[in-house]
């Protein structure tokens, strides 16, 4: 395990912790807390460690590939590591957002097969002695998704800390627009993945 890849599974670990946190305050309604000031309180704490894991998922995903670079820690395992901790990690706080009601079912779904399709496809590029990293376009669809998720999260911030109704509304509007967007660069990102798996059958790395 290069530093690099040390980093990338820091992810691993951050993407059950997320989940687990998002619905900390479903307990809130078991808990006799009579003192309004003491409930909101434990849900500002309760958001801030819930943005705190989700910059620190997002950050990891910019240093680890700085790190790989800057120590030339570049490596065929690396390049399949990276996309599949980015991958567990948003599909995890997509499934949290669908979950309360901030992102719909529909996209996640088609978000989900999107995933699993590429997964599948990089293990048939592995078999033809390929090995492919990320391109372009898959990196264009993990900016969108990380827009989504700053947006969704603003949403579900807003609606936990009971604020304005109307600002909520506004948040999910965007946030929904965005997971559209990401739908559609993902959708364009694996039929780029696709036509690259055609033409460079049996080439043994190909990263451009």
């Amino acid at each position: 395990m290069t530093l690099a890849n040390k980093v990338t599974s820091i992810r691993l670990i951050l993407a059950p912790i997320f989940f687990a946190v998002y619905f900390l305050p479903r307990l809130f309604d078991f808990l006799d807390i009579s003192a309004v000031a003491v409930e909101n309180l434990l849900r500002l704490i309760y958001i801030i460690v819930l943005w705190t894991l989700f910059i620190a998922s997002e950050v990891t995903d910019l240093l680890d590939g700085i790190i790989a670079r800057s120590r030339n820690e570049v490596s065929e395992f690396g390049k399949l590591f990276d996309p599949f901790a980015d991958t567990l990690v948003r599909i995890t706080y997509f499934l949290c957002f669908v979950l309360d009601g901030v992102l719909p079912a529909v996209l996640f779904l088609a978000i989900l097969y999107r995933e699993l399709s590429i997964q599948f496809l990089r293990n048939l590029m592995i078999r033809k002695g390929l090995v492919q990293g990320a391109r372009k376009g898959g990196k264009i669809k993990a900016f969108t998704y990380m827009l989504t998720g700053v947006a969704a999260l603003l949403a579900a911030s807003v609606q936990k800390l009971n604020l304005d109704d109307g600002l909520f509304s506004i948040l999910h509007v965007i946030a929904v627009v965005l997971f559209a967007v990401s739908v559609l660069f993902a959708v364009v990102s694996f039929l780029d993945y696709l036509s690259v798996y055609k033409k460079q059958n049996g080439t043994r790395d190909y990263n451009a």
